[in-house]
């Protein structure tokens, strides 16, 4: 380690197929202004991603001119289900479905490859790191916040103090398997949905991309005869399109969106009443689209949030900045305080 180099700590955000990465000094000022993504290669198993890790980071250092000697410590960061310390789930999870990813311990794996601390997160409570900082700033330390992270699944986290609320497994702030009610949330004769984790009406049955394909679509399709999602295109295929329509305004779209959005402000009113934060964040592909229909979403959002008249002047809602830096920035950030 060489003493005269400016520390620096890595941020790691690791997906399905890329692995995006970062690089922050003391001062708290991000070295990489852009998104930089290297292949993640976790399909081909853990040897072959670990390899690819070390890529990013060495990608990292040349795009910066930083020498590796002024790396202090690494911020990681994966889908999960995973403990707080980096064991990834016994039954596998999301980008990690290959039997040598069980139980696969990739936080000390990594720490043992490069030499140098490893900090891990999942990628919610990084993203909701992130979007914490940067939207207090200065009094991060002082404030609290949750956020809801929109994807595939539906993540999050919980930031109490300018801290990450882990739980006591790795837990803290997966929102997606809260129970909601579903009175007045479901329309006449909708089936109440059921999660891919084996739960019947949590959030993330109506709150992800994986919801829409599995029950909101395959209802509203029934109550739109003929309309343009249906076949030819598979359920998967029109699953992924939902969003642009709801841009153009289109009425199955907005009756999905409309329904996505009651379940996180009902989300938020549990929250409200549990942890009483000062902020609520929304993130994932749901805002990732035009400013007309994000503003609509995210105002939605907060006309189904139940808020008592005190919480209601003192609280914030707002969107995940640079959503697809947000991981790796997070992941450096809960790693500087190694520094």
């Amino acid at each position: 380690m060489d003493p005269s180099a400016e520390p620096v700590v890595v941020g790691l955000d690791v997906g399905g197929t890329a692995t995006n990465v970062t690089l922050i000094n003391r001062a708290g000022h991000f070295l990489v202004d852009r998104l930089v993504e290297v292949p993640s290669r976790v399909l081909d198993g853990p040897p072959a991603a670990l390899d690819a890790l070390v890529r990013a980071i060495d990608h990292a250092l040349e795009l910066t001119g930083t020498p590796r000697s002024a790396i202090r410590s690494i911020g990681l960061d994966t889908p999960g289900p995973a403990s707080a310390d980096g064991v990834l789930s016994s039954r596998g999870g999301t980008n990690f479905g290959l039997p040598s990813w069980y139980g696969f311990d990739i936080r000390g794996a990594l720490e043992d490859r490069v030499g140098l601390p490893v900090v891990y997160n999942n990628d919610g409570n990084a993203a909701a790191l992130y979007a914490h900082v940067v939207h207090f700033g200065a009094d991060a330390e002082l404030r609290s916040s949750v956020a809801a992270i929109v994807g595939t699944g539906l993540g999050g986290g919980v930031i109490e103090s300018g801290r990450i609320v882990k739980g006591a497994t790795g837990g803290g702030g997966e929102f997606g398997h809260v129970h909601i009610p579903m009175d007045g949330l479901l329309a006449e004769g909708q089936p109440t949905p059921q999660c891919n984790c084996g739960f019947s009406g949590d959030v993330e049955g109506v709150a992800s991309l994986t919801g829409i394909m599995k029950n909101l679509l395959p209802y509203w399709l029934t109550r739109f005869e003929g309309h343009d999602l249906g076949p030819p295109h598979t359920i998967k295929e029109a699953a992924k399109l939902v969003r642009s329509y709801g841009e153009r305004g289109d009425p199955l779209a907005l009756k999905i969106f409309e329904q996505q959005a009651m379940a996180l402000g009902r989300l938020f009113t549990i929250a409200a009443n549990f942890t009483d934060p000062h902020a609520y964040f929304v993130g994932g592909g749901v805002v990732e689209t035009t400013p007309e229909f994000r503003d609509w979403f995210l105002e939605r959002v907060r006309e189904h949030t139940a808020l008592r008249e005190e919480q209601a002047k003192m609280a914030t809602f707002a969107l995940v900045p640079d959503l697809d830096m947000a991981g790796a920035r997070g992941a450096a950030l809960a790693a500087l305080a190694l520094l």
